[in-house]
């Protein structure tokens, strides 16, 4: 069998939790039972964001599904954020298989996540489908970059998805309270405001990041 010569990229992760997190992590690694592994917890983070969407889906009925929303947000983060430093902290890395699954769970767990907050009521379709194409679009741009630059950023702006988890867990709060708001005399649903914020901030994200990475790949291959 041809062995595939593979380096891994460097990750670059500089939110405002970042090391708070790291330690935290760490900590956790050092006391996971042995009898779980890397890939138990990465099947725990899909496995939430599933449970988060069905959460968003029964809130149309019962607001008491906002709340559990943030149970099942607090174990994707730890399913999620675990999985790769357990593997780290016991030196039982695969680079290539933990990239690929950890991001392809990503793909389905924000699918799930954002298809219960259109069934919820509490966001319009078109809101939620056009934050979920702005994720993709800056996603797709993460994975050109780390396969052309070779680094993987884990965060912009200072956020990553850990600081996400927790604006949105707040916004459940603000959510419970007062799911419409008013703005410049016309009545929104609150999410549908935050949604639209969102997609301002990725789609100004995606675009820097373009920008900076094709100057930089640009400058590192010119022609004669």
């Amino acid at each position: 069998m041809q062995t595939i010569t593979f380096k891994e990229a460097d990750r670059a992760q500089v939110s405002f939790l970042a090391p708070l997190e790291t330690k935290t992590l760490i900590w956790l690694a050092h006391r996971t039972p042995a009898m779980i592994n890397s890939d138990h917890l990465t099947a725990l983070g899909l496995i939430s964001l599933l449970g988060a969407g069905l959460s968003y889906w029964y809130a149309r009925y019962h607001r008491s599904g906002l709340l559990l929303v943030a149970v099942f947000l607090a174990l994707n983060w730890l399913g999620d954020s675990l999985d790769g430093t357990l593997a780290r902290v016991r030196n039982r890395q695969r680079p290539r298989y933990g990239f690929y699954v950890d991001h392809v769970v990503d793909t389905f767990g924000v699918l799930f996540l954002l298809a219960g907050l259109a069934l919820s009521g509490y966001m319009s379709g078109p809101m939620a489908a056009g934050l979920l194409t702005a994720y993709y679009m800056l996603s797709i741009e993460v994975y050109l970059a780390t396969y052309t630059i070779g680094t993987f950023h884990l965060s912009f702006w200072k956020f990553s998805p850990t600081e996400l988890r927790i604006l949105l867990a707040v916004g459940n709060i603000a959510l419970f309270c007062c799911p419409i708001v008013q703005l410049a005399g016309s009545t929104y649903r609150l999410y549908d405001v935050g949604a639209a914020a969102g997609v301002t901030g990725l789609a100004l994200m995606l675009v820097a990041a373009v920008v900076r990475h094709t100057v930089q790949l640009y400058r590192a291959e010119r022609l004669p």
